[in-house]
């Protein structure tokens, strides 16, 4: 493959195409049905779907089809399916990426809109330009450059789903649909995460999981005068805290049952490290003036949010406004409990153990219902083939001119899990070019439009590489 086709092809595809493409896709208010209840009537995730179906089928990729997949009631899947192109390999390769979005958020800046795009210093303002519009783009100009490079790749499907944004709910039921037309996946590429600075190719490797339910602790059926009737009647708050009490230890954080704890394994400690070494391991928070972080140890804190158990109150009910609250013994406390998972724990017996010591021998016989509880378990990509950090050295050599380096996520991301159970033996390379400040779900939104060009550059290495590796 020559390599300085790849480049400039990649750079022309952008600048030309690309851009135009993506920039379109903008302008379509494509909320996730999680925002959008009425999305089927209103057309607005079809439209999106069509939009780069269209542009998708203009591409001079040899043999591409596209085709849009919409099982009954469900959001719909677009695919772009390549055939193969002098690969050592019968592997299919599944480059992933949605068409989804989120609302607009709030205001943005002056000159700024959700649903127009802006092109300024090296970046595309927009809904949906950075999470995650760009994969359909990105995936199909590297395809098309390795083709005009003479470089090959293995069957290659684009998988581009429109419902990301609310939890990726349908996409199990799709990939038992296609999974006798994919064949064996022996790659998987997500094109949907984020990396610590724009000079250097990152890698996702874990993901967090994450269980949360509604808590409500209710000790009278109405509220009475706090004079009259506190010490005799326990407040719901005090409840509360004693039930959390049994999963949290206060002082330290640290996580008390053991469903909900798992360790870090060695390859994933070693990458922590050395991500801290270079000093690439938390994000940079807004602190309140004089707020410490919980510790001063990079690793630790990077462990912390990677790989140990959190547990975040991120809402109540049964408090009122303080200029509302009088002298008034509550009957009933409500908490939105988040638990962020370890990787490896199973979210559905954490979810369980948690409800379990939340219910059993409640103080004073407080009534408790547990609501809306849900779990999802989190991803760690499988151990690295040869011919895989092979890639990644050269990509890196070749297109960044520093090493890739990578990270684990404290968030989660249902899809990937999705996709380990669906593809245990396949390689993943789950990456993107979104960065430090790049707003995903919150206003002015952007891309940098440089280090798109470089991933898309580097999937045509990847791609090159998985299909000569034999």
């Amino acid at each position: 493959m020559d390599l300085r086709v790849v480049r400039e092809t990649v750079g022309a595809l952008w600048a030309r195409e690309a851009l135009a493409g993506l920039s379109e896709f903008v302008r379509i208010p494509a909320l996730s049905p999680a925002f959008d209840s009425d999305w089927a009537r209103r057309g607005q995730l079809h439209a999106a779907v069509e939009q780069v179906r269209s542009w998708l089928a203009e591409r001079p990729i040899e043999g591409a089809r596209t085709e849009i997949v919409e099982l009954p009631g469900r959001t719909p899947v677009l695919l772009l399916d390549v055939p193969a192109r002098s690969a050592a390999t019968e592997e299919t390769v599944v480059v992933y990426g949605h068409l989804d979005k989120q609302p607009a958020a709030g205001e943005w800046s002056p000159g700024l809109d959700p649903w127009t795009p802006v092109l300024k210093d090296d970046r595309l303002y927009g809904r949906g330009a950075g999470d995650d519009g760009y994969a359909a783009f990105a995936a199909a100009v590297a395809l098309e450059a390795s083709q005009a490079a003479g470089g090959s790749h293995a069957r290659t499907v684009v998988l581009l789903e429109t419902g990301e944004e609310s939890g990726s709910a349908d996409l199990p039921a799709y990939l038992d649909h296609l999974a006798p037309r994919l064949g064996t996946v022996g790659l998987v590429v997500c094109l949907d995460t984020a990396g610590a600075d724009y000079e250097r190719l990152w890698l996702a490797t874990s993901l967090r999981g994450i269980a949360f339910a509604d808590l409500t602790v209710r000790v009278l059926d109405a509220g009475v005068h706090s004079g009259h009737g506190s010490g005799i009647v326990a407040s719901s708050f005090r409840v509360v805290r004693q039930l959390l009490d049994r999963i949290e230890d206060s002082a330290t954080g640290r996580t008390l049952l053991p469903e909900c704890g798992a360790e870090p394994p060695a390859d994933r400690l070693a990458e922590v490290r050395t991500a801290a070494a270079e000093g690439f391991l938390t994000p940079t928070l807004p602190l309140a003036e004089g707020v410490r972080t919980v510790t001063d140890d990079p690793v630790e804190l990077a462990l912390n949010n990677t790989w140990r158990t959190t547990l975040s109150v991120t809402g109540a009910e049964g408090l009122p406004p303080l200029q509302d609250a009088g002298n008034v013994l509550r009957p009933y406390t409500s908490l939105k409990l988040s638990f962020r998972l370890p990787p490896t724990v199973d979210a559905a017996a954490a979810l369980r153990a948690i409800t379990r010591v939340l219910t059993s021998d409640v103080p004073y016989g407080a009534r408790v219902r547990i609501d809306r509880a849900e779990a999802a378990s989190g991803w760690n990509a499988p151990p690295m083939a040869g011919w895989l950090t092979s890639a990644l050295d050269t990509v890196s050599a070749e297109v960044f001119g520093k090493p890739w380096r990578a990270l684990g996520l404290g968030g989660t991301i249902p899809f990937l899990g999705q996709f380990g159970h669906a593809y245990p033996r396949a390689q993943f390379v789950v990456t993107g070019p979104r960065g430090p400040g790049n707003n995903a779900h919150v206003p002015d939104e952007w891309l940098h439009l440089p280090q798109t060009e470089r991933v898309s550059e580097a999937l045509a290495h990847i791609l090159h590489a998985h299909a000569t590796a034999a």
